[in-house]
């Protein structure tokens, strides 16, 4: 048997990992025909989704022909390159189909939430709120498995064309693959950027006007904004997201085979176990999917529980699988890779802990943070502030043993290439059972959107109550899901980054090895590129979250104009313009996303030319130090806000309507473009800024002022 594997592992990688995209893409296909069988609801709560279809579908429209035209501009030049022998010819064609494949997981999985959110409000009125769930938790699912779906079909059908068709060696295959995370990373920032301001103007000029100033309640069909709002839950949270996590996804897979055919010279057997991996994440995902249910009238916990029940089922089979996995693999002698694996699968868990701990209303952090409502909104942001700072302790020390555990012992002190491809299975087990994690996140945004359906139908509040159960548990997460996200990040980038080490050490058959040899920290283009790296993260967080005010106060200007010019508006006698709040939101945000990209693209190239590949290195470092931290601490703040608000409406501290409740919604106006916008982005820019590393290293090396 192993000497059958050994022949024919090229050939047994591919069926298999074809296998396991396939699977994943008709269990999504037969999740998104379940969804479409529950009823919408009256003609009302169909207007009002048809609504939403509408405002989302034409905001992609227009974000894809912009995207259009960047990715035309890079092809371009990523074909000059190839041209004139920096590139290999398959770059360019790679860098299209990451782009292509990014973009498609994030519209299959907006298509299917904005169906789904009318039949999880309806669900919720029929059946109660178990049905709720799993109308909600079958949309998520769609997502969940087409990103998992589409990535390894993006692995497998580059793997056979390289392989097969175009007889390259294992080295120049990896080397290829790498690249078309560069078009994933791209399209994902574009997604998340965009999306991100659109949701957050929305959601900030609605709050800002209609709950604080008018003292109207949240999805009022009186505010301009509300459709707008529901709108951008679908292009940030959903589309944005599903871009997003398919670059972690193919990146985390793509940098563990390229480390291992730099660790174990060239052996197909180091390729094969992340893509093994992946594949068997996908079956163990969809068993984990059939575990989620709940009774009526369950607690947050309760609900968190069904969600975790199904994760956890999920991760455990990968870890139980995992050890005879390496142990047939990669021989006996590499067994304790098995352990790298695991302290992946372990970290993710851990930091989703971390994150439900911090930011969900069941734990004394947001309770007391809700609490300090009751001293005004100034106070309110500064505890919020604190509990995000506070909480990227505990993140950053689960990463940090995860990596020292992976790396020592998988042989590191031994073979340092050998300890950095365990540090890539690391990534690899914690992102193995997306499939699932990415539904318990996915669905959140439709529960969301259910919640304002239900509000605007004028249903009964029985309705938006289970709604409501449904879009806090929805709000934890996501806060987790974006911690998940954010340690996974870490993982690959520090993948990439010793990719694009190993990439410069043997370009040209070695003849720039000693370019990257002194990487001491004493080395002064090393520590001036960390400083530039620690720095970057900052400079994007301030620009999203500066394109987030700019396009929300055309909102609230909007807003209030109706408000004030349209007659019987406030009394519900006249209809609100929401077309124009939507395509506000629309134009601002397409017109903001240009510039974080750019500079995400640029920074990169620009210290390479000038600092050279050690300045690079240390770039890469400083960023995904300072970006996860920031990440971390932005995500955490902003959830914490959110669920803060939503226990203040629980009920406690005066109910919706009170001087907290006021207090409350300032916070979470101010966590807003945290946690939705600018902190989920900044794990990509880590992600990027390594891509583009890469990619460009050969015109680095050649064109680099300090050598």
């Amino acid at each position: 048997m192993q000497e059958f594997f050994n022949t024919h592992a090229d050939k047994l990688i591919t069926a298999f990992t074809a296998c396991g995209a396939l699977l994943a893409l008709l269990f999504a296909v037969l999740m998104a025909r379940k969804v479409m069988k529950f009823p919408q609801g009256n003609e009302k709560m169909q207007k009002i989704s048809a609504s939403i279809q509408k405002g989302a579908n034409a905001y992609l429209k227009r974000q894809y022909r912009i995207v259009l035209i960047f990715f035309g501009v890079m092809f371009v030049i990523l074909g000059v390159m190839a041209i004139a022998g920096k590139l290999t010819p398959y770059v360019p064609f790679a860098f299209l189909t990451g782009g292509f494949f990014s973009g498609l997981s994030g519209f299959i999985g907006m298509k299917i939430a904005t169906a789904a959110n009318a039949r999880t409000a309806n669900a919720c009125q029929e059946g109660g709120l178990n049905k709720g769930l799993r109308v909600a938790f079958s949309a998520g699912s769609v997502m969940g498995f087409t990103v998992v779906g589409l990535g390894l079909l993006d692995i497998t059908i580059w793997f056979c064309l390289l392989k097969f068709v175009f007889g390259e060696d294992n080295a120049d295959i990896t080397a290829a693959m790498l690249t078309f995370g560069m078009g994933a990373s791209s399209m994902a920032l574009f997604a998340r950027v965009g999306g991100g301001v659109f949701t957050k103007a929305a959601d900030v000029g609605a709050d800002l006007v209609g709950k604080v100033e008018a003292g109207i309640p949240e999805d009022d069909p009186r505010n301009p904004a509300v459709i707008a709002d529901n709108v951008g839950d679908n292009v940030g949270d959903v589309a944005g997201m599903g871009a997003d996590l398919y670059e972690s996804y193919v990146g985390s897979v793509i940098s563990a085979m390229a480390l291992g055919v730099s660790a174990f010279t060239g052996d197909i057997k180091a390729m094969a176990l992340p893509m093994i991996i992946a594949a068997l994440g996908v079956v163990f995902s969809v068993l984990g999917t059939f575990l989620v249910h709940t009774k009526e009238g369950a607690t947050q916990k309760q609900l968190l529980r069904a969600l975790s029940r199904g994760t956890n089922f999920s991760a455990i089979l990968i870890a139980v699988t995992a050890f005879p996995l390496v142990w047939f693999v990669l021989g006996k002698e590499h067994w304790p890779m098995y352990f790298a694996i695991l302290s992946g699968l372990a970290a993710g868990v851990l930091i989703g802990q971390a994150t439900e701990y911090f930011t969900s209303d069941s734990y004394k952090p947001t309770r007391k943070l809700a609490a300090s409502s009751e001293t005004g909104a100034a106070t309110i942001i500064i505890s919020g502030l604190s509990v995000g700072m506070l909480s990227t302790l505990l993140p950053i020390v689960i990463v940090a043993v995860a990596i020292l555990l992976a790396f020592y012992i998988s042989g590191g002190a031994q073979n340092a290439n050998v300890g950095l491809y365990g540090i890539a299975l690391a990534a690899v087990g914690m992102l193995s059972t997306l499939g699932i994690t990415l539904a318990t996140d996915a669905y959140g945004p439709v529960a969301d959107n259910a919640g304002g359906i239900a509000e605007m139908a004028g249903l009964d509040k029985k309705v938006r109550e289970r709604t409501d159960a449904l879009d806090s548990l929805g709000n934890t997460t996501a806060a987790t899901g974006k911690g998940f996200a954010i340690g996974s990040a870490a993982l690959t980038a520090l993948a990439l980054m010793a990719s694009y080490i190993n990439k410069i050490e043997t370009m040209d058959g070695g003849k720039y090895a000693e370019l990257i040899r002194n990487l001491n920290i004493n080395n002064p283009t090393v520590l001036v590129g960390v400083f530039i790296g620690a720095c970057l993260p900052f400079v994007f967080a301030a620009l999203t979250m500066q394109s987030v005010g700019r396009a929300a106060q055309s909102v609230v200007v909007e807003v209030r104009r109706q408000f004030n010019e349209i007659k019987g508006l406030m009394e519900g006698k006249a209809e609100a313009d929401y077309a124009k709040c939507v395509d506000l939101c629309t134009r601002a945000s397409l017109k903001e996303m240009v510039l974080p990209t750019v500079v995400a693209v640029a920074a990169p190239i620009i210290v390479g030319l000038v600092l050279g590949v050690t300045g690079v290195v240390g770039m890469l470092a400083g960023a995904t130090a300072s970006g996860f931290l920031m990440a971390v601490f932005m995500s955490n703040s902003g959830g914490a806000w959110d669920n803060a608000k939503k226990y203040i409406e629980s009920g406690v501290f005066g109910g919706k309507g009170s001087e907290n409740h006021k207090a409350a919604v300032v916070g979470d106006t101010v966590g807003d473009p945290f946690k939705d916008t600018s902190g989920p982005a900044i794990n990509i820019l880590i992600k990027l800024l390594s891509m583009v590393s890469i990619v460009f290293s050969g015109i680095v090396v050649a064109f680099s002022i300090f050598k």
